[in-house]
Parts: structure tokens; sequence; C-alpha cells
């Protein structure tokens, strides 16, 4: 597992293509930054801990994180060490991995997203 090549579960898929459709956001990795930021804030521990990456998805670190690479490794690693994980590659890796599920089934999840708009408006909240 490596931070290099960041791989979807096809559930993750199907979410994120009824995410692209009611939010109008085109692109998979601007998606996945919003997922993981709300997965993040949340203070519990996922609890799915294996995750089947099997969709043809797969984004590279620089795509998904663009310019903000350090900020987003920055909060992985301050993640992991909150959750008691020694803040490894690996654990690093499957920290993404896992609060990047969680994140897209929660908005996926949520029916008041219907745009944009929407998403920040439940961001602000």
């Amino acid at each position: 597992m490596s931070l290099d090549h960041i791989r979807l579960s096809q559930p993750a898929k199907s979410q994120l293509i009824k995410l692209k459709g009611a939010t109008g956001i085109k692109t998979w990795n601007v998606l996945c930054r919003w997922a993981l930021a709300f997965s993040l804030q949340d203070p519990s521990t996922p609890l799915v801990r294996e995750i089947t990456t099997d969709s043809n998805i797969q984004l590279d670190w620089k795509t998904f994180a663009g310019p903000y690479g350090d900020i987003y490794l920055a909060l992985l690693k301050a993640r992991c060490l909150r959750d008691g994980e020694e803040p490894t590659e690996e654990v690093v890796s499957r920290t993404l991995t896992i609060h990047l599920h969680r994140g897209i089934g929660y908005l996926a999840g949520r029916k008041d997203l219907q745009s944009i708009r929407d998403l920040v408006m439940t961001a602000a909240k």
C-alpha cells in the first residue's frame, strides 16, 4: 500500500458518480478532497478497517492532493497520531483509504446535496 497511487472501491466509484451528477463537480480528485476533509473532521474512528479497492479509479497522490500535498499529508499523520498509531507510510496510506471511503459514503448519503452550494453550506455548518 502506498500514497503514490490511491485506488477506490467499486461502491465508492458508484457514489462518486452520483456525487458528480448532484454537485456538478467534474473531477474525482476534487470530490475526494471534500470527502477526506469531511471524514477527518469527524472525531470518531471509522468502523470499516478493510476496504477492497477493486474499481478502475486510481488517482496518483499529486493529482489527488494538488498543491496542498504537504497539508493533506500533515493532516493524515496528525490523525494517525490522534488515533494512537505510528504514522508510517503504510499506516498513513491505510488511514487515507479508510477516511476517503468514509467521507465518500457520508457525502453520497446526504439527500440535501444538489449543488456545489449545498456542499459548501454543509461544510460551513
